[in-house]
């Protein structure tokens, strides 16, 4: 008697394989997205693949950086750097602003053998937002590699690696663009090969090695990949992409712009004293607000309030010592709308509400 095959078919799970031109066609819709003509290298994980890979992949002993921290994420960059056997100077300013134009080329003048720097556009951790293109020009005039942390930025205000003179800019689907966290994109200049191909240092044979995407990938015509593909990930990833250009990018700004400003204002209108923690609108990131709680009351403690009457909220407190005084509501992506910033606000007073009723 022949046996039937009772397995269940499964969209997720029964896919064809994906080939080397379905996955270049996909590096080519975020080349068109970020508006450059550099290659651009999707790589199979989160996005902290491509940020250590490309500082280990360009810096190294020699290296001299600087290392703007203007939230967690700078933090880490510098340990990377330092791990790679750079000279680091940090360049710390505090989280409630934006770093400068200004103090970035006082830094270089004080150190000109600076060669390459480091900075975050946006950090969703602290809610501020870095003036990349006037820095852009500065870092360009000095001749220094221009490393950028975009995750946070891409979809919620431009980001333009060529226009701005970014050697490296790394990208995240997860957050403004509404897609997957489990594969992350970063566009490398000439520059930059050049750098990675003449360091000794650099991750090769490695999943950590932009080179190897380089040699095996970009050099060979993007006809053969370096391994299987994460399907569903890189899929989605398509779909978040068709999403983008069917919506337009200025629209999907536009939305993520305007949840900033009506979380802003909301929070402001509200009974009980919290407050932007970015102190100036011109330097919040509009990806996530950041609010500063009223003496007595503890943010972690807040946010709990809040989301056990609706925990489908985006709203977090910040992270570490943060957890005290900062509460983050994360517009971002399907939730860059009034009635998410609606409902955030209308938890957080109610909470804050119960709070002094309770002291």
């Amino acid at each position: 008697m022949r046996e039937e095959n009772t397995a269940v078919t499964h969209p997720f799970l029964d896919l064809a394989p994906m080939g080397a031109a379905q996955f270049a066609s996909i590096e080519d819709r975020v080349a068109r997205l970020l508006d450059t003509r550099q290659d651009v290298v999707i790589m199979q994980g989160e996005a902290l693949l491509p940020l250590e890979g490309a500082i280990r992949g360009t810096a190294g002993p020699g290296t001299t950086a600087l290392n703007v921290i203007t939230g967690p994420y700078g933090q880490t960059f510098g340990d990377w750097l330092r791990d790679c056997g750079a000279t680091v100077i940090d360049l710390a300013v505090p989280f409630h602003t934006a770093v400068t134009a200004t103090q970035i080329r006082e830094a270089l003048a004080e150190h000109p053998e600076i060669d390459f720097v480091s900075l975050v556009h946006a950090e969703a951790a602290t809610g501020n937002t870095n003036p990349v293109a006037e820095i852009g020009e500065v870092v360009r005039a000095h001749g220094a590699l221009f490393y950028l942390d975009a995750v946070a930025s891409i979809g919620a205000e431009p980001v333009l690696p060529d226009a701005w003179g970014v050697d490296l800019c790394v990208i995240g689907a997860q957050k403004a663009m509404g897609g997957p966290a489990g594969v992350s994109a970063v566009s490398v200049s000439e520059r930059a090969w050049t750098r990675m191909a003449a360091n000794p240092h650099a991750p090769r044979r490695s999943y950590l090695s932009l080179l190897d995407w380089k040699t095996r990938w970009i050099d060979g015509g993007r006809r053969a990949l370096l391994h299987a593909p994460a399907q569903l990930e890189m899929l989605a990833l398509d779909a978040c992409l068709a999403r983008i250009e069917a919506e337009g990018l200025d629209s999907v700004m536009a939305r993520h712009a305007s949840a900033a400003a009506a979380t802003r204002a909301g929070a402001a209108a509200l009974d009980g004293g919290l407050e932007p923690y970015v102190y100036e609108a011109h330097e919040a990131a509009p990806v996530a607000t950041t609010l500063r709680t009223p003496a007595g009351v503890t943010a972690s403690e807040l946010v709990a309030r809040a989301l056990a009457a609706d925990p489908s909220l985006p709203l977090a407190a910040g992270g570490g010592a943060l957890a005290k005084e900062m509460v983050r509501v994360n517009h971002y992506g399907a939730d860059a709308t009034p009635e998410t910033v609606r409902r955030c606000l209308a938890a957080l007073g109610s909470a804050l509400t119960e709070l002094s009723r309770s002291r």
